[in-house]
């Protein structure tokens, strides 16, 4: 079965938790071509954390996949966050946090997937989802200043 596989990251900056939230994703066919590319804000304050903004970047992909009718399709989501990979896989337990929603929300969107697996990947491997995080923190930080 074709997979498609995207790449998820986000970031809380200039302080973690209670700066700004950030998401980036890429997703890629099975012939490694870019479907979408697509960063954006979460919010700013103090419900904003890393681990606020992971989750919101693997929402944000999932439903660009719902979006365009891909839940019939093996998904593989990468990602550079241990708690996520491991929570979505069920490894890890979610006992509480500020991710609470998300965490809920990415619970929901993966149940619509009929063939959806989780990865752990370095940073390294993850570089243009964090790029695209970065310039969405570069781009708010500017707007607001």
């Amino acid at each position: 079965m074709l997979t498609i596989v995207g790449y998820v990251d986000g970031l809380c900056e200039p302080v973690n938790p209670g700066g700004t939230a950030t998401y980036g994703y890429v997703i890629r066919n099975d012939a490694g071509r870019d479907i979408a590319r697509k960063s954006g804000v979460v919010g700013k304050g103090p419900e904003m954390s890393n681990n606020v903004a992971e989750y919101a970047a693997l929402c944000e992909a999932l439903r660009f996949l719902v979006k365009e009718k891909m839940t019939r399709m093996s998904i593989e989501i990468r990602s550079d966050s241990r708690l996520v990979v491991n929570q979505m896989k069920g490894k890890w337990k979610f006992r509480k946090g500020r991710y609470a929603q998300k965490y809920s929300e990415a619970k929901g969107l993966t149940a619509l997937f009929t063939i959806i697996t989780f990865r752990w990947i370095t940073r390294e491997e993850n570089e243009e989802a964090d790029a695209l995080s970065g310039e969405a923190y570069s781009q708010a930080t500017q707007d607001s200043a």
